[in-house]
């Protein structure tokens, strides 16, 4: 299938501010934060009776925590709905921003589902890379889990083998200061496909704290906090990652989606 991403530009403004307020505190919490239920519906990007797209900020969590239903995007959901459940048939990481569907009913968890697990939802990514990339580069290692890592969750890839079901496509939209704003696409959705396909290029996302310079400063976080170390270490608080676009041929109403950069991702990158 011809790809209807591909055919669309990226639309992204950046900006030159650097204001702190841009920066939610709650996204140096270790802790799940809260979304209150006045945050949510400013966060909806299309609803219908069958499904609910959001544009998901960087420091909240898909998936319910112990502490209150705001304290992640699914339990927002619901809260919003009123509802005693509802299907999550895309997620992104914490720190990962962007586009998230939900789907209302079973029919269209269904849909949406074999229609992920058949390749035919088109996604794209905004990311900013932590060096050069001059041209438009596809990596195909095969990716497996870290059994070297002190981290449980982390992945890698392996150097010398490919796996062509498994490719991630960066695109440099332009260079600055040594980094480059990418737009990015996959085949597959290998866990942390992007950020370790990106360290496999030696240009790791700017703010990785697992794929990024040091792993430790991963564990760093997970027991400390935001810490004056990682302040000085990590040139940004978080991955720089943001689904942008979102696109599927349904019958569920669901359109074509693409929202901007956030504004704390558009403060990295400058009009030099």
């Amino acid at each position: 299938m011809e790809s209807k991403l591909l055919q669309v530009p990226c639309r992204m403004k950046p900006i030159k501010s650097t204001d702190p307020s841009l920066f939610d505190p709650r996204a140096f919490q270790v802790e799940a934060p809260e979304m209150s239920p006045e945050e949510f519906p400013p966060i909806i990007l299309f609803e219908n009776e069958r499904v609910l797209a959001v544009n998901k900020p960087g420091w909240l969590v898909c998936h319910p925590s112990k502490t209150g239903p705001g304290s992640s995007l699914v339990g927002a959901a619901k809260r919003y709905l009123d509802v005693e459940k509802i299907h999550l048939v895309s997620r992104l990481d914490r720190e990962t921003s962007g586009i998230v569907v939900f789907a209302k009913d079973r029919g269209a968890a269904r849909f949406i589902q074999m229609a992920v697990e058949a390749r035919k939802v088109e996604k794209s990514y905004l990311t900013i890379l932590d060096g050069v990339l001059e041209a438009e580069t596809t990596v195909d290692r095969k990716i497996v889990a870290d059994k070297t890592s002190e981290v449980r969750v982390k992945m890698r890839a392996l150097p010398t083998e490919a796996d062509p079901t498994i490719r991630t496509h960066f695109q440099p939209i332009r260079t600055w200061d040594q980094l480059t704003l990418c737009r990015v696409m996959t085949d597959g959705g290998r866990k942390h496909q992007i950020r370790v396909h990106a360290n496999h290029l030696g240009m790791p996302l700017v703010g990785d704290k697992l794929y990024g310079p040091d792993e430790l400063y991963y564990l760093e976080f997970c027991q400390e906090g935001w810490t004056q170390n990682l302040s000085e270490k990590l040139n940004f608080h978080r991955q720089a990652l943001h689904c942008g676009e979102w696109f599927l041929e349904n019958e569920l109403g669901l359109p074509s989606i693409t929202v901007p950069l956030p504004s704390d991702l558009e403060s990295l990158v400058s009009s030099n």
